[in-house]
């Protein structure tokens, strides 16, 4: 009797000792750890973490992190970390946060406009993905790359079409390279390479012009207007004559692309670059911005008129008067110089 005794009691507390062990595991797996106040919280991690890394982002966010590690390990996470951007929610216990950090990375939305170089290009890509500036510019910058695939430095801006796309935040540079080749060649549909061909133009010289007229004008109801000038003047062999190419020529040469130009003189209409439109003939080698999608179908959809000049309106801001001769285009452009020394405007 007395051993019976004792073996109950040895029994029973294997039963305490092992419900209390079952408990803790229990917890440690299905209860809520998480700390923040919000509904939600957001974790990046990088490429090639360790376990320390990911430890370190979570810190600020879990309760208890010995419990999550102790789950990760059973769960062979530490073992399969992948890098990407996920969600926490407010009251998630250890086993979903673990299941949504191997399996549930976020797409984030990236978006891009009115950069001059690929370097303003790298910069702003990369507050919005894991690359750094560096590596995404030596990407867009490869040489072998543009000439496989029909760009070169000059040109190279033009692959990247404006807009807003979703990709993993832990989009490699050449990914998100690759994509965006992808993305172009869906722009340039069999609509858009015929009226391309019809103007005698390039994809490459359609988006160089759209450049030109993305800086003329602000106003997009204004932009074929714009690129019908500047589309007839290039059918009567007339130089463009265009102010933002001197700019862009200007910064180019002082290599400062911060420079803010707000007058073109005389004197700047000489300087010997390829993008001066005052000195050279045809479109410039390559963009002098990334111009809007809008501009670039200005130029594929260009209003049918005979005007050949155009110079700021001072009585409607942000739009232009049109001229068909020299004479009327001096007269406007009068009017524009009398308003711009009144303001005293001297660059």
């Amino acid at each position: 009797m007395y051993i019976r005794r004792i073996l109950l009691g040895i029994v029973f507390m294997g039963l305490i000792v092992g419900g209390f062990f079952a408990y803790k595991i229990y917890a440690a797996i299905f209860s809520p750890n998480t700390t923040f106040n919000n509904d939600e919280a957001y974790v990046y991690v990088p490429t090639d973490a360790t376990y320390e890394d990911v430890e370190a982002t979570l810190e600020p966010l879990l309760e208890d992190m010995n419990s999550f590690k102790q789950v990760a390990e059973r769960k062979g996470y530490l073992a399969n970390i992948k890098g990407g951007k996920y969600a926490i929610k407010k009251g998630m216990n250890n086993n979903d946060i673990i299941n949504s950090l191997r399996s549930n990375n976020i797409p984030v939305k990236v978006a891009f406009n009115n950069q001059e170089t690929l370097a303003d290009l790298a910069g702003r890509i990369s507050v919005q993905l894991e690359p750094d500036s560096l590596t995404l510019l030596s990407s867009f910058d490869d040489p072998e790359f543009l000439k496989a695939n029909g760009f070169d430095k000059n040109t190279g801006l033009s692959m990247y079409i404006p807009n807003s796309y979703e990709f993993f935040w832990n989009t490699s540079a050449s990914q998100f390279r690759e994509r965006m080749l992808k993305e172009y060649k869906r722009f340039w549909n069999t609509d858009r390479l015929q009226k391309a061909k019809a103007l005698g133009l390039k994809p490459s010289e359609v988006i160089s012009l759209a450049s030109i007229v993305h800086k003329e004008t602000a106003k997009v109801d204004e932009r074929p207007r714009v690129a019908g000038v500047y589309l007839n003047r290039l059918r009567k062999k007339m130089l463009l004559q265009a102010d933002p190419t001197v700019i862009y020529a200007l910064k180019l040469h002082n290599n400062d692309f911060d420079t803010i130009i707000k007058r073109v003189l005389y004197k700047d209409l000489e300087i010997d670059s390829p993008y001066n439109t005052y000195k050279y003939a045809g479109v410039p080698p390559g963009p002098i911005t990334m111009p809007d999608i809008s501009a670039i179908d200005a130029v594929l959809n260009p209003e049918k008129h005979d005007y050949y000049y155009f110079v700021a309106n001072v009585e409607n801001f942000g739009y232009h008067k049109f001229a068909k001769t020299l004479s009327q285009h001096n007269r406007n452009k009068a009017q524009y110089i009398r308003w711009i020394n009144e303001k005293n405007i001297n660059r």
